[in-house]
Parts: C-alpha cells; structure tokens; sequence
C-alpha cells in the first residue's frame, strides 16, 4: 500500500473549509468566526487561523479591513473573470501536455471521467467537481511543467465553487460532453482535435454562466 502522510491540523481544518465552502454548506457572505471553528472542529485557534489565511490567499474567504472573515461572495463578472484566467492556464497545460500522453495516462483519464460522472449522477458536486479537475491535471502534468501547475492549482478550488454554485443539467452538460469527446479525440490519437475541444469547453461554459443571474450582483449594485 501507497505511504499516506497524514494532514497536520492546518491541513485538515483546511480541507474541511473548503469542502464547506466549495459544496455550498457556507453560503457566499457567511462570517468566520475563529473560535467557532475551533470549537466545532476541536482543534486550537493557531491553526484554524493559519488554514483561513491560505483560503483568503485562494480567493475563497474574504478578510475584511476590520479584520472580519467571510465566504466571498461570487458575483457574475468574477465568475467570467475567473473563467477566463482558468481557461488561459488550463488550455495552456493541455495543449503542452497533450503529445506526452501514454495509453497509461489515457487509462487515467477514462477514470477520472466515469468518476466525473458518477458523483454528478449521485448527487455529489464536490466529488464531481475534484474528478473532473484531475482530468485536466492528468494532461497538465504531462507537460512537465510544475510552475504552471502551480498556477492552476492556485483558482481550481475557486472555479470547484462556482460549479457547485451553477451545478444545473445545462452547466455540467457542458464539462461531460467536453471531456468525452476529448477523449474521444485522443483515443482516435487526434492530439490537436483534442486540444481544440478541450479549449471550447471553456467558450461553452462561459456562455452558459452568462445567461445565469448571480444574486449578490444586484446586492452589491
């Protein structure tokens, strides 16, 4: 069996936060409260502060001049904002990635897209969401380019939120039809045809995020 190395509580209380927020249970504008994090988590304040400070750094906490913490509101310009910038990152790793594809990394991508679309099936965006993002890793990776890696990995927790935010039949029809014909595209060994579609999955998903109403824009005025 694989060595796992276990989280640190940072780590955990981390992922827990994300989790929450990506999947929704925190609503956009929810308020962190330290304490209560804490005490509901059983771990210590240092921690739960070190893990909200990296949050913030991935967009998904805002810290208030007054030093108050809350989800961040998603508003549709920062949506098509945040589409776009994952859409240059991504596309940039998959069309380096792609000719350094195996039948073994084909094998993956087969995987991660019946996960992909299973937990849609089951209900769980989160999962979906965390399926269909190593999808596109599994192809960035190749490409042996870590910094950008980097990069994308900085606005992929953002861009999970706003698919659980948006998770309707007409925004995931977009992903699921994308990432099949991807791959459909690199099992007939068609590598541009594949960078192409991979590419319009993002002009599609854009066009569909442009027609939905965002609440908090009309809250915010």
């Amino acid at each position: 069996m694989p060595f796992v190395v276990p989280l640190t509580r940072r780590e955990a209380v981390e992922r827990q936060l994300r989790e929450e927020i990506v999947s929704g249970m925190l609503p956009a504008g929810t308020v962190i409260k330290d304490a209560e994090v804490a005490a509901r988590l059983g771990v210590s304040i240092t921690p739960v502060r070190e893990a909200i400070a990296q949050l913030a750094a991935e967009g998904l906490i805002d810290i208030a001049p007054n030093r108050t913490r809350h989800v961040t509101r998603v508003t549709q310009k920062n949506a098509l904002e945040l589409i776009d910038v994952m859409g240059v990152l991504a596309c940039a790793g998959f069309e380096w990635g792609v000719h350094n594809l195996t039948g073994s990394h084909l094998a993956r991508l087969r995987e991660r897209l019946g996960e992909f679309e299973a937990n849609l099936r089951a209900g769980n965006v989160t999962a979906a969401g965390g399926a269909g993002a190593d999808f596109s890793t599994i192809v960035i990776l190749a490409s042996g380019n870590r910094e950008l890696q980097t990069h994308v990995d900085l606005v992929v927790a953002r861009t999970l939120r706003l698919l659980a935010l948006t998770a309707d039949s007409a925004a995931w029809q977009v992903w699921t039809q994308g990432y099949r014909e991807t791959l459909a595209c690199l099992e007939a060994d068609d590598r541009p045809g594949a960078v192409a579609r991979y590419r319009q999955i993002f002009v599609e998903y854009r066009a569909v995020v442009e027609t939905m109403l965002f609440d908090q824009d009309s809250a915010q005025g």
